[in-house]
């Protein structure tokens, strides 16, 4: 199975937007946007990759969060029009999870905002295994041929410059039913997830932007014997190697599909997995050429 993984959209508008939605969180994302964000971040980057990858056809995509930047309706809007225009692909052959940016506030998570706008994509094969996170059910599962991908929400509202996410006890019992789940158990699982499970932060690095139950993920993938963990966050793509008790596991992370800049593993793409019984065989990042609107292949670096 060919699979595409692109993150961190960061879709921005604030058009109609009244001046009392920034008195939250949002006045310290604003602020950013002025700053630095505004300018290094680009929409027209995002729809040319929706737009490449369609035209690869590939038999499935994943997004990895951050597809919003202020979790605005009209910011959801977009989103939600990327996907049926640009991208243009039926609902089951997309997976998207939510980033911290997507329940950017606590309106929107008790507005359920990512899952009324994105409905048809959280469609999971198992609905009887998830649980109610707040912003949505999951995990979501999608079982094609030998994949079983299994995305999860590590999205949760926090105080201003805290970025971190969290899965919580209900979703890791969940994820241990379905990692049980004998169509789930016979494939090769790639996990979705915003927030990396692997990297190396500090502690306190770790407590602001990080994945807060790492261990607790990593510790229910530790019996497999091969799959993948798919996720965004970093801006940067890079690829890591976990051994497991039965073989290995491959954390991959793809940069923000929308961010221009110099480093080569930074610039806005996408990645490109060939996945069968024995896991990926092959990892590729597409990467963007604003210049003449072109992608061009490159390896993904790899992190011991």
């Amino acid at each position: 199975m060919r699979i595409a993984h692109f993150s961190d959209l960061h879709l921005l508008s604030l058009e109609g937007v009244p001046a009392h939605r920034f008195l939250n969180k949002r006045l310290t994302g604003w602020v950013n946007l002025r700053l630095k964000r505004g300018s290094i971040h680009r929409s027209s980057y995002v729809r040319a990759i929706a737009r490449e990858v369609a035209r690869l056809d590939v038999e499935h995509v994943v997004v990895t969060g951050d597809l919003t930047n202020l979790a605005l309706e009209s910011e959801y809007e977009l989103v939600r029009d990327l996907f049926e225009r640009d991208l243009g692909l039926d609902a089951a052959r997309v997976t998207i999870v939510p980033g911290n940016h997507d329940l950017y506030t606590r309106g929107a998570l008790t507005s359920r905002r990512f899952e009324r706008y994105l409905a048809p994509y959280l469609v999971s094969d198992l609905p009887e295994l998830t649980a109610d996170v707040g912003g949505g059910r999951f995990p979501v599962v999608k079982l094609r041929g030998d994949v079983a991908i299994v995305a999860l929400s590590s999205a949760v509202p926090r105080l201003p410059l805290v970025a971190a996410g969290e899965l919580g006890s209900e979703q890791l019992a969940a994820l241990s039913r379905v990692l049980a789940y004998p169509e789930v158990a016979r494939r090769t699982v790639l996990v979705a997830v915003h927030h990396p499970a692997v990297h190396e932060w500090s502690r306190v690095k770790t407590y602001v932007e990080g994945l807060r139950d790492a261990p607790a993920l990593l510790a229910q993938l530790r019996p497999l014997a091969r799959g993948m963990l798919l996720h965004g966050h970093l801006h940067r793509r890079i690829q890591r190697l976990v051994p497991t008790e039965a073989g290995q596991f491959l954390p991959v992370g793809a940069t923000s599909a929308s961010l221009h800049h110099d480093a080569p593993d930074r610039m806005a793409g996408f990645n490109v997995y060939d996945v069968g019984g024995d896991a990926a065989t092959r990892v590729e990042a597409h990467v963007y050429s604003p210049d003449d609107g072109t992608f061009h292949v490159e390896s993904v670096p790899k992190r011991v």
